[in-house]
């Protein structure tokens, strides 16, 4: 009798270090349409960021674009940039979070960054200017990108109070609110954005820059 409910206090124990799960349902506010790219982002309120190990984050060029489009990291983060393609590249930054340069590397060969300090970071290519993609640096070890879908999902959580912060490369400024954790009984945010004209210059048919 003893170990069985040993057995079930342990079971619940581990159920429990699990942590909540938090998902955001991400729409355009005009047409209530799903929003890819987007990143949610909690920061919490009750305890300390906890310490965490920034994994290694990998953006490649392939087939003459960045790839993902978006990536959110922790501070501390390094990213390698694989040239997948055969040609050349020359990647850059001139965000104020990270300003950086790594000029003409070819095929096969790669370069490292490391994102440091909290902020957005535009990526751009010297040779092909129709290339753009975004790294969101944040300070915190919970984040999540909404796929095709506009659904993004944070697991592991402990419960409590957080800043919500939800961002995307057309919004003029991220949305921020307080949500509640609470154990077993969490329901989907819904988050609707209203965001700017999307402006990338779109690559040629022949994969030539300044066209359509």
């Amino acid at each position: 009798m003893h170990r069985t409910l040993s057995l079930i206090i342990f079971a619940l124990l581990a159920l429990n270090l699990r942590g909540e799960d938090a998902q955001f349902s991400i729409t355009l506010l005009h047409d209530g349409e799903p929003l890819e790219h987007a990143v949610a982002s909690l920061t919490p309120l009750d305890f300390p960021v906890p310490s965490k190990t920034a994994a290694e984050a990998v953006i490649a060029q392939e087939d003459r674009e960045y790839n993902p489009y978006v990536t959110v990291v922790m501070a501390g983060t390094t990213a390698s940039f694989p040239n997948r393609d055969d040609v050349q590249h020359h990647l850059y930054s001139v965000s104020k979070p990270k300003r950086f340069e790594k000029p003409l590397y070819g095929s096969g060969t790669s370069e490292t960054v490391l994102f440091d300090k909290p902020g957005v970071v535009t990526l751009g290519c010297n040779i092909h200017d129709w290339m753009v993609a975004y790294v969101l640096v944040v300070t915190t070890p919970w984040f999540a990108t909404s796929g095709p879908d506009g659904l993004a999902e944070i697991n592991g959580l402990p419960t409590g109070r957080y800043e919500l912060e939800v961002w995307h490369p057309r919004i003029r400024k991220p949305i921020k609110q307080e949500i509640t954790l609470v154990e077993g009984a969490n329901s989907a945010e819904k988050i609707r954005l209203n965001l700017k004209r999307d402006r990338r210059i779109r690559r040629a048919p022949t994969g030539r820059s300044g066209g359509y």
